[in-house]
């Protein structure tokens, strides 16, 4: 073994040319952002600047000293930007979203082949009539025709993910299709690269190394969604059970990525592949939250994407344009490799039955060549089959599409917001992202208070959205037998079941709590005592997670309630009564309950027409209040109305107004405190839990505290 380190003089040069790289991919992104433009634009410009077309022309000393032709020093340039790709591959997976793209699937399935097809036939075609002047000496045109090919056919995934992501485009139907056809475009790609290199080096097809790369990936991908997902799944739970050390799941983020990265490299394909799947995988845990992976988010794209993007353009010389037949070919090889991709795009979008504008922006995105295609330069040109005007002519293609796709992109969406099945989506994916209780993320379900879990289990699933998982929690000695039940209320919706060998309820509750949900529906016993059981007052004081807590109405005889016709929301225009306002619109907008938004005002004004015509400090203050309230009751779709009552004590009003309503469920929220170790929830929720025989849904949130902080009991009543 020889670990030779480098030397002093090398690793002057490196840092000093990381700095370099770094400050001038920064400030050019900068710029490119000020003109709304990504960054990635003015990162790749970086490359151009710094590298032979003009500082090698301008002080050709200074780009000899900072990028000498040293291997290790090239080297090591060059593995901090592979680092930065292979991590930005890895976020970009994790903004994956398979439900999505399956949904999407012949669509995906047919702009793949198009955006592959059509540019591949076109490449040979320019190959096979190129001058000779462009062929490598020692190669065959038809070799030669085949790499152009594979060369127009590639997308570059990490710009194609630094785009949309920029844009904030991700989201957008196309942008998912995008990154999925991206994937394929990679994957075909670089297996078509490994048959033409064999065909290059040997003058034949080595069939066993390219059997090896294509049953190799299909079995990686195999292993990667199966044993892969249960490794990930496991090392994650560990992570959440020890306490969500944030150094502990950025670790095993970390050794994801590099060992898928290893087996696709391994497979004959790169590395950044196997990056993209991890982050999938990632993502599709159970245990996983944005959290996880936003450390390596912000190190990536402040560090590493920049050096990557900026050292793609480093070896791009201009100058070699100067000569007239590899500028006209230059031109032709360009405009061969955008509109192929683009008619390609827009031939399988509209064969999917995709908007032409949609196919449009999948044409302008999936053109985006990048690094990844100046890697296949350089290997056409080791193997011979490129010469340095054909390798100058392939990395510019790449770089201008790369260039050329934000502007474009932004001009073909301009002032399109997709379908209105789309923009739904959105609008509803925005609204579940800023909500405190109903987020869209896995619902824990304790299952030891008989009926009344059953109903907490009814209401999960007549109010979550159906992405929503839920698992079902059991205590004892031995499982429960029989939990079909449960699982017919939650029908349509991934459902899993633990069973923790203890008595103490509440700890296993809290415990199970840690392991990435999003909150706890507890099924409440009736008692004279409220809902605040020994069991509830526990999990509410040491929760970390939003609880809902669901009380059967107490003349119900043992029977469960079948639906909820009308319902009751007390809402203040504070953060603690958003989580009942999103439970009910939500209810309202899956089973049609018509929701009751009661507001409570202390001023005199008992009319509401009365109260919208005065102008008033109040008035506009209980205008917005409303017009908040039905904006989330309108983007849920949920049936709403809403009343006005003057009382001086709420409590009381939300009891004399459900039974003057006739509603069988009232939805409250509101803060869990503690006063001086003592469970608090508010004189307002207290003497609605008290006095009402409805169906109760109280969501309370655990409000954020420091140690010894003494609660202040009047902000705790809050409704």
């Amino acid at each position: 073994m020889s670990l030779n380190p480098p030397t002093e003089h090398q690793l002057l040069v490196f840092w000093v040319a990381l700095l370099v790289i770094l400050v001038a991919a920064r400030v050019l992104g900068t710029l490119m952002q000020r003109i709304g433009q990504p960054a990635v634009v003015g990162e790749l410009a970086a490359g151009l600047v710094l590298g032979p077309s003009l500082l090698g022309k301008v002080a050709p000393d200074v780009t000899d000293w900072l990028f000498p032709a040293d291997d290790a020093q090239t080297a090591m340039l060059f593995t901090v930007g592979w680092i930065g790709v292979l991590f930005l591959l890895v976020a970009t997976g994790f903004e994956t979203d398979l439900g999505l793209i399956r949904r999407l699937g012949r669509a995906a399935t047919l702009v793949s082949a198009g955006s592959l097809i059509v540019p591949a036939i076109a490449g040979f075609a320019v190959g096979w009539y190129i001058p000779g002047a462009f062929v490598g000496d020692s190669t065959q045109r038809y070799i030669f025709a085949l790499f152009v090919a594979a060369a127009l056919s590639i997308s570059s995934l990490p710009v194609i993910a630094k785009i949309l992501s920029e844009m904030g485009l991700m989201r957008r139907n196309f942008g998912q299709l995008t990154l999925a056809a991206g994937m394929a475009n990679d994957v075909v790609g670089w297996i078509a690269l490994g048959f033409i290199a064999g065909l290059a080096q040997a003058g034949g097809v080595k069939l066993d190394k390219l059997a090896f790369t294509v049953i190799g990936v299909a079995v990686f991908f195999a292993a990667a969604f199966t044993l892969g997902q249960r490794g990930v799944d496991t090392a994650l739970r560990k992570v959440r059970a020890s306490g969500d050390d944030p150094l502990a799941g950025l670790s095993v983020v970390v050794l994801t990525a590099l060992s898928f990265g290893v087996i696709t490299q391994w497979l004959h394909v790169e590395a950044v592949l196997g990056a993209f799947i991890a982050g999938v995988i990632l993502a599709r845990s159970r245990f996983a939250s944005h959290q996880l992976i936003s450390p390596l988010e912000t190190m990536t794209a402040a560090v590493f994407a920049p050096v990557f993007f900026a050292t793609a353009g480093l070896r791009v010389d201009l100058g070699l344009l100067a000569d007239a037949e590899t500028l006209l070919w230059a031109v032709i090889v360009l405009g061969a490799a955008s509109l192929s991709k683009f008619v390609g795009s827009i031939l399988g979008a509209r064969m999917s039955g995709l908007p032409t504008r949609e196919g449009a922006a999948l044409g302008v995105g999936l053109n985006a060549r990048g690094a990844l295609e100046i890697v296949i330069a350089t290997v056409g040109l080791s193997l011979g089959v490129l010469n340095d005007r054909s390798y100058t002519v392939i990395v510019l293609m790449a770089m201008a599409t790369s260039m050329a796709a934000p502007p474009f992109l932004r001009r073909v969406l301009a002032g399109w917001e997709g379908t209105p099945e789309e923009r739904k989506r959105l609008d509803l994916e925005h609204q579940l992202a800023t909500n405190t209780v109903v987020t869209g993320g896995r619902v824990l379900i304790p299952t030891m208070a008989g009926m009344p879990s059953l109903l907490a289990a009814q209401v999960t699933g007549l109010t979550w959205p159906s992405e929503s998982g839920v698992t079902l929690l059991s205590t004892g000695p031995t499982p429960p037998e029989d939990l079909v039940a449960y699982r017919n209320v939650l029908d349509g919706r991934e459902v899993t079941h633990e069973h923790h060998e203890r008595d103490d309820v509440a700890r296993a509750i809290l415990d199970e709590a840690q392991l990435g949900y999003d909150a706890i529906v507890l099924g409440a016993v009736t008692d004279g005592d409220g809902i605040v059981t020994p069991l509830v007052d526990q999990v509410l004081r040491e929760s970390s997670i939003p609880v809902v807590v669901v009380r059967p109405p107490r003349n119900a005889g043992g029977a469960l309630p079948w639906a909820f016709s009308r319902a009751l929301v007390p809402v203040d225009g504070s953060r603690s009564s958003r989580p009942a306002l999103e439970i009910s619109a939500y209810l309202s907008a899956n089973i049609g309950t018509h929701v009751h938004q009661l507001h409570i005002t202390n001023r005199p004004n008992t009319r509401f027409e009365t109260l919208l015509n005065d102008h008033a400090a109040h008035t506009d203050q209980a205008r917005n209040i409303l017009g908040e309230t039905a904006s989330i009751a309108t983007t849920a779709g949920a049936n709403f109305s809403t009343v006005v009552e003057h009382a001086d004590n709420p409590g009381r009003q939300i009891v004399e107004s459900a039974k003057e309503l006739d509603t069988d469920l009232i939805v409250i929220s509101g803060t869990s405190r503690l006063n001086a170790g003592t469970l608090f929830l508010g004189h307002t929720i207290r003497h609605v839990l008290d006095n009402t025989d409805s169906t109760l849904v109280a969501a309370l949130v655990p409000e954020p505290r420091a140690s010894g902080d003494e609660p202040d009991t009047e902000a705790a009543a809050t409704v």
